[in-house]
């Protein structure tokens, strides 16, 4: 693609100037006379400057179209670090036939750190001569000088003298560079479609950042109703960002949503740093987080999924060629191998997840029949589930002030006020814009909420956002079918705002870390189980075997007795399955 003022140029031409992308420097050429040449023709048909960039390895990576006397030059993503030239040569015309270098040339060369500056005097679209400006290490106050040849004659053009020249003006500049201080975290930049800086899901964003280890220096926003399609905070957008980045001195930019493969390849191009959506940052946490052998599987399916349509290949530059007839040609491309092996992989760790699965139902079904109920500790992250584990259990896990602080479920046993004895399951986190992949990969797991009895909601009772994070959890929760269980809400932290009122029934002002209101909350789980599984008689006639394995199925029996019409059933029944029984029976 031709970029810059290319407007008024026929697109018969533009087409033509592609051939500049297909020239190729061979090693030791500075710069190839083909290009040369084609670059002074283009030059004088249209009476622009016109710019290449070339890399080391003798590819064009960018032609640009200027106007009489300029021509804009984009900053450089191929920089290898502040020690080191950017490793792009940039070749440029002088229409006027003038080919020494000008103050503007002089000053691009020093601020994007060219490996050279090359200009091509060009009178009535023939080549005059070639000027070369090189970087020399910089002097005490830090700056560069610049070396510059007298114009050269194509004719007689030291190309690998040139070459050299480079190469030995990045070793003096490496050599002159003060030792590298290696960074304790990575610096990132958060950026989101939102209304201000301290929107929730930005500083959430930021939170999950310093969980993974990284250093948040700058955060912006973009308030715009939809996403773009292309760069999605905008091009223009973009650009700011990109110089935001560079005067931050930045490693990353950490994105608020889940970016399309298109999307992160088009903002890689306009932005000279690592481009993390929020989806790849959360998988990144929970891969440092997975401890047990299914946590790690999960994950490592999660991330293979969100990667298999991410996948981006070299053309045919890596394929295999086929044999035979009717499959000579470019045969299995490398990116095609990436993504057989890729879904190989999910297949066998779907099948692996699927084993465990059926161990933990097995579990599950011998819980059932030693009448154990199960209460499931759900809720947003960091609202304090395994604090509060421990505080009912003295489970003894690792509780941090910490987004996913802990991933892997973890059951202890738990004694009720009346002596009954229960399993308290403590369940992953849920965030705001949760990723699919990761639903999806961490279902059996998240299923321990639906197979409960009841669900304790924990809830930050601190926390500025919790209308918010409480319609997340609801529709997790409906989500995985979970929704209509039996709840007792645990308000934790009730120390850090006293003054804050419990509302509805069955919502407990509790203190994970001060022990307080922990009876309370007990009792009320107490009283949801009792109430679930409320004792009922049923009169069942002996030709109703269905009603009677239903009961078995269901219900928890007690008793059986034998009478003249039917056996009596002394069983314990929520009230549900008590209403389909009868139904059952009627319409029998």
């Amino acid at each position: 693609m031709i970029h810059g003022n290319t407007e008024g140029i026929r697109a018969s031409l533009l087409e033509e100037m592609e051939f500049l992308y297909q020239i190729e420097a061979e090693r030791g050429v500075f710069a190839p006379r083909a290009l040369l040449d084609a670059l002074s023709d283009f030059t004088g048909r249209v009476r622009r400057e016109i710019s290449v960039y070339l890399t080391r390895g003798g590819e064009v990576t960018d032609v640009t179209v200027g106007d009489g006397s300029t021509v804009p030059l984009k900053a450089v993503n191929l920089r290898r670090g502040e020690t080191r030239l950017c490793g792009v040569r940039c070749i440029h015309t002088h229409p006027g036939g003038d080919a020494h270098l000008s103050s503007v040339d002089i000053q691009s060369l020093r601020e994007l750190r060219f490996d050279a500056m090359a200009a091509l005097g060009v009178l009535d679209g023939r080549p005059t001569a070639l000027c070369v400006g090189f970087l020399d290490a910089p002097d005490e106050d830090g700056q560069f000088p610049v070396y510059m040849t007298e114009p050269l004659s194509l004719r007689r053009l030291p190309q690998e003298e040139l070459m050299r020249h480079i190469e030995e003006t990045d070793r003096r500049i490496q050599a002159a560079a003060p030792p590298p201080v290696r960074r304790a975290k990575e610096r990132a930049v958060v950026a989101g479609l939102a209304d201000g800086p301290d929107d929730p899901s930005l500083r959430e964003l930021c939170r999950l950042a310093e969980t993974a280890g990284a250093e948040v220096v700058g955060v912006s926003y973009q308030n715009r109703a939809r996403r773009d399609p292309a760069t999605y905070l905008g091009s223009g957008k973009a650009e700011e960002l990109n110089l935001l980045c560079q005067s931050l001195d930045a490693d990353l930019l950490l994105l608020d949503d889940e970016l399309t493969s298109a999307q992160t390849r088009n903002l890689e191009e306009l932005i000279a740093c690592r481009i993390v959506d929020r989806t790849a940052l959360i998988l990144d946490i929970f891969a440092m987080r997975a401890q047990s052998r299914e946590g790690k599987l999960q994950v490592e399916l999660a991330q293979l999924r969100y990667r298999l349509p991410r996948l981006l290949g070299l053309g045919t530059a890596l394929s295999r060629l086929g044999g035979g007839i009717g499959t000579r040609g470019p045969g299995e491309t490398k990116l095609e191998e990436d993504r057989r092996r890729i879904r190989r992989r999910i297949a066998d760790i779907e099948e692996e997840l699927a084993e465990l699965a059926r161990h933990r139902d097995l579990r599950r079904t011998r819980r059932a029949r030693t009448e154990t109920p199960v209460v499931a500790l759900v809720g947003y992250t960091n609202a304090g589930k395994s604090s509060l584990l421990n505080a009912l259990t003295g489970a003894g896990v690792l509780a941090e002030d910490r987004l996913f602080a802990t991933l892997d479920p973890i059951t202890r046993k738990l004694r009720l006020p009346d002596g009954t004895q229960c399993l308290l399951v403590d369940t992953v986190g849920f965030i705001n814009k949760l990723p699919h992949d990761l639903v999806r990969a961490f279902r059996s797991t998240l299923e321990e909420a639906m197979y409960a009895d009841v669900l304790v909601l924990v809830e930050d009772l601190s926390d500025e956002n919790l209308p918010m994070h409480r319609q997340v959890v609801d529709e997790v929760l409906s989500s995985l079918g979970a929704g209509g269980k039996p709840q007792v809400t645990a308000l934790n932290k009730c120390d850090l705002a006293p003054n804050a009122s419990p509302g509805r029934e069955n919502r407990i002002p509790v203190s994970a870390k001060e022990g307080t209101g922990l009876n309370e909350l007990l009792s009320a789980v107490e009283a949801q189980l009792n109430a679930l599984h409320a004792p009922r008689e049923l009169l069942v006639p002996y030709a109703r075997g269905d009603v009677a394995a239903f009961l078995h199925k269901y219900g928890q029996v007690q008793e059986e007795s034998y009478e003249e019409t039917g056996t009596r059933f002394r069983v314990l029944l929520d009230e549900a399955d008590y209403e389909r029984a009868q139904r059952l029976l009627r319409e029998g």
